[in-house]
């Protein structure tokens, strides 16, 4: 695997993954970011609940789940003095269905957390993970 990085001037810089797609991220504007984009930390912090999510939603639809929606609310602390790594990650599924089955929820998001996604695994190293979810069982989302 490859990306590129390319400085745009002061704090920002433009990011290109092995598939081609660009994503910008900048810095603060104390640190002479102009507000363009994610910054870096932030943008990990996605990754991380895009995958997740990638994976719930996969496992939960191979398990014959009727997903309509799942959406993921992420809070995180980072440490106080360098290197600020995240110390604490919270990730709460809502996830929407027709006649979703709580049991395939929680192992769905499990599976994620402990085999399947690489990033939260990943950070799982520095940071303490907690899931949480809330199911709601309607007929379209």
């Amino acid at each position: 695997m490859k990306a590129n990085i390319n400085w745009i001037g002061g704090a920002a810089f433009v990011g290109e993954s092995p598939g081609g797609h660009r994503i910008i991220m900048d810095g603060p504007p104390e640190g002479g970011g102009r507000d363009l984009g994610p910054r870096p930390m932030e943008t990990l912090l996605l990754a991380m609940g895009a995958c997740s999510c990638y994976d719930v939603v996969s496992i939960l639809t191979k398990g014959r789940q009727e997903v309509n929606d799942c959406q993921l609310e992420i809070t995180a602390e980072r440490a106080d003095s360098e290197p600020k790594v995240f110390t604490e990650i919270h990730l709460h599924f809502l996830i929407n269905g027709k006649d979703l089955k709580e049991k395939q929820v929680d192992r769905a998001i499990n599976l994620s957390a402990e085999k399947y996604c690489s990033a939260s695994i990943m950070l799982g190293k520095t940071a303490k993970i907690t899931h949480s979810y809330t199911i709601s069982n309607n007929e379209e989302s």
